[in-house]
């Protein structure tokens, strides 16, 4: 699963509105925005970057003033991390990721479920959008680019989904990319702390994967912040396959 992880995390990226390749590398690059977590670059699997490449790398961040950073997963590029790490870069985060395929999907059976609704109004996206800020909080805040990349998410072959609150508003929600190497990226899974406890990040996550079947992807992937988030997707089929490595380069650090 590590190199289809690896393929799709490749064909996402090249989604992105600027994309540069260099030396085994794919970086996707948001003008909109300096966001880290949406410039970012990856390796294609298999890769073996020389320093050549690896400093180039690092040049296509620099004269874009953004921080050098990759997110992939280690086991299908095993030469990708040391070479990395010999330019200075450091660990962020080491995340495990969880798997659901058809067989595995288990639909709620709750009488009173939450009835989970795609936003179709500016004003819905909008509210999904301050639900997942809040939810999140710290840099992953509410803004006009969360906004439009929620629309950008279901208008391309996605699915956006969430669960509206008692007064009408978002009580939370969460989105898919579009299939990619027979997989999808399920993400963003949040509730807003009023509501929370309710079944909604299952139901959602639950909707979410559902669709992305109904479109013939043969998987759906995701990574979880704790052990209540996991225990929710583990009760909708989700599985344990493999981990993703978040590292970047400190500013102080230049090749």
């Amino acid at each position: 699963m590590d190199i289809q992880v690896q393929s799709f995390a490749v064909a996402n990226l090249r989604r992105r509105p600027v994309v540069v390749e260099i030396g085994g590398f794919v970086a996707g690059f948001n003008p909109d925005t300096d966001s880290p977590y949406l410039n970012y670059a990856t390796p294609l699997p298999g890769t073996e970057p020389t320093e050549r490449d690896v400093a180039a790398l690092i040049t296509s961040f620099r004269e874009r003033g953004l921080l050098p950073r990759l997110e992939f997963a280690p086991q299908a590029a095993p030469a990708v991390a040391p070479a990395l790490r010999a330019a200075g870069f450091g660990t962020e985060a080491v995340h495990e990721y969880l798997v659901c395929t058809p067989s595995t999907l288990t639909a709620p059976h709750l009488t009173d479920a939450p009835r989970v609704e795609t936003p179709a109004t500016d004003e819905e996206y909008a509210a999904l959008d301050a639900a997942l800020g809040e939810a999140f909080g710290g840099p992953f805040a509410s803004s006009p680019q969360g906004v439009a990349l929620l629309r950008r998410t279901q208008q391309s072959g996605g699915a956006v989904r969430f669960v509206r609150a008692p007064d009408g508003g978002c009580a939370g929600g969460a989105s898919c990319s579009p299939p990619a190497e027979d997989t999808a990226e399920l993400s963003g899974v949040g509730t807003r702390p009023a509501y929370r406890g309710r079944g909604i990040a299952g139901a959602v996550t639950g909707a979410l994967t559902g669709a992305m079947f109904a479109q013939g992807a043969a998987s759906v992937w995701l990574e979880y912040s704790g052990d209540g988030s996991r225990r929710v997707y583990e009760r909708v089929g989700y599985r344990p396959r493999g981990t993703r490595l978040y590292l970047s380069l400190p500013t102080e650090k230049r090749h």
